[in-house]
């Protein structure tokens, strides 16, 4: 069940399976920070090749998809442990109405994908109108 929360600037970039009676899906880690003119989304995605990769936006939900896939030859072996996870990860944040949807950008480096999310230009609802 995908739940759109509301337009509180308070829950911006929550991310919109937190609280979920889910069982917990494989995932990565996170840092948002915000600056003047944007907010920076970082998310670590180490061992996924940058084509492996997606983001798309809907309904004012951000949504980074990302796969590992297992190596073939490491099929073979005889493992003690496998803490590393493979298959497809997800995460969607809520960004509302205060991000630029126009002008996102996004680079991955080192195993970390750079997301920059340009605040939108404040839309004036009061207007002063002059009497002839």
């Amino acid at each position: 069940m995908l739940m759109k929360i509301a337009k509180d600037p308070m829950r911006l970039f929550d991310d919109i399976w937190s609280g979920a009676q889910m069982a917990a899906a494989p995932s990565f880690k996170v840092d948002i920070s915000e600056d003047e003119q944007a907010f920076h989304l970082d998310a670590e995605l180490p061992g996924i090749s940058k084509e492996k990769i997606t983001l798309h936006i809907e309904d004012d939900v951000l949504t980074i998809k990302a796969e590992r896939e297992q190596v073939d030859e490491q099929k073979k072996k005889d493992y003690h442990r496998i803490e590393r996870t493979y298959g497809g990860f997800s995460r969607s944040f809520n960004i509302g109405e205060l991000i630029d949807q126009e002008h996102i950008g996004a680079a991955f480096d080192n195993g970390v994908l750079h997301v920059t999310l340009p605040k939108a230009l404040p839309v004036r609802k009061t207007k002063e109108i002059s009497i002839s």
